[in-house]
């Protein structure tokens, strides 16, 4: 210790007699045309909202969703969601806005629910708007949902029974909440309102009309007990169409409306030559598995599904493989093995089509989805939720 203090002082010493100048026989002279400058306090600002770009949720004790360049692997900056909070993108790009729940004593205490608003360039708070209540559970992409406009947002809510909060954003307040009993998974439904995935095997659509609404349910299209269709939906705004996965890998598309059609499932593993996978006991089969399995690349109609091997009831595992799906032909079109049995996907929807996976250990691959190669490895990335942008 004695000896790197006295190096420090005479790197100290070094630096000051530098700036002094000397003068004869060693006496430092002072430089008369040194200006003492006041320091000043910037901000830095950050892009709008763009499609190679990835937001990862942290882990608990995480100060937010980081933002990752696909292109570069760096991180840009950091939109601020509390834990189990739900993020979502405006379509115009100029907010982040975020449905969180907070307390007045950090874990206890008055509960307060909103949806804080930040901007998309400062990443700082605009304003909040106060709601009754959402349900306080993360990783899941179909809790808070916008309109295509990005004019309404849809928060789902349990208390004490499911419903959901209808929120204006251009004007930034809470207009009403609407019983939706039985039914999760929200689905943007456009020109309509919105659709949600019940426990009976149905989907409920509810068209949102001024200060009214009308539910309606389909016919029953899946056991919600033998086989369930996996929480996190994916969603094609452009075409109005949504793809639903199932535990054991049948995949559905819902052309969505006031009265959506659901196709008949096929099997992923069929698509790709294999037996489908069944719901037997110690059968062993590829599964899709995970928390967020599934990435829809929109412009190419190509899902991306986390694959393992195992049995059924094992929706939870790490995947193996990524598998490429291509929706209009029904057939497999790639698979990329994995490292670390990522339980998390998206895909840029650029042209580029970055694959980026992440899982318990917090970190992050970038992949490329045309070459199966890794661009970039991310440590301390997050483990949470993967959220793109959209394409307009």
């Amino acid at each position: 210790m004695k000896r790197m203090g006295r190096l420090a002082r005479v790197a100290i010493g070094a630096v000051t007699m530098g700036a002094m100048g000397m003068g004869a026989f060693g006496a430092p002279v002072v430089a008369e045309n040194i200006v003492p400058e006041a320091e000043e306090a910037t901000v830095n600002t950050i892009d709008p909202p763009k499609l190679g770009w990835f937001y990862v949720r942290g882990g608990w004790g995480s100060a937010g969703s980081s933002i990752f360049d696909a292109g570069t692997g760096k991180m840009l900056g950091m939109v601020s969601t509390s834990r189990d909070s739900d993020l979502a993108i405006d379509p115009a790009g100029k907010f982040y806005y975020v449905a969180e729940t907070m307390w007045t004593k950090v874990n206890r205490g008055t509960r307060m629910d909103f949806i804080s608003i930040y901007d998309s360039k400062t990443l700082k708070l605009v304003t909040e708007i106060p709601t009754p209540g959402r349900l306080i559970v993360g990783g899941f992409t179909t809790n808070f949902v916008l309109s295509d406009d990005g004019k309404t947002a849809y928060d789902y809510n349990f208390d004490p029974a499911s419903s959901v909060n209808v929120i204006d954003m251009a004007k930034r307040k809470f207009v009403r909440a609407i019983e939706l009993p039985g039914c999760a998974s929200l689905i943007p439904n456009e020109g309509v309102g919105f659709s949600a995935l019940c426990a009976d095997g149905t989907l409920a659509t509810v068209a949102v009309k001024g200060a009214t609404q009308e539910i309606t349910r389909s016919a029953e299209f899946f056991d919600a007990a033998a086989d369930p269709i996996y929480s996190n939906v994916v969603f094609d705004r452009k075409k109005n169409m949504a793809v639903l996965l199932s535990y054991t890998g049948l995949v559905r598309t819902v052309a969505m409306g006031a009265a959506p059609v659901v196709s008949a499932p096929f099997s992923i593993q069929e698509a790709g030559g294999m037996r489908a996978a069944d719901v037997k006991p110690l059968d062993i089969a590829w599964y899709p598995g995970g928390m967020q399995p599934t990435a829809l690349h929109r412009p190419s109609g190509t899902l991306w599904v986390l694959m393992h091997k195992g049995e059924y009831w094992s929706h939870k595992e790490g995947a193996e493989e990524i598998w490429g799906l291509d929706l209009a032909t029904k057939k497999l079109v790639k698979r990329i093995p994995v490292r670390g049995h990522p339980r998390n996907i998206e895909i840029t929807q650029d042209d580029a089509a970055m694959i980026m996976v992440n899982g318990m250990d917090n970190n992050a691959m970038i992949i490329d989805s045309k070459t199966g190669e890794v661009k970039h490895e991310i440590e301390n990335a997050g483990g949470g939720l993967i959220t793109v942008v959209e394409p307009k």
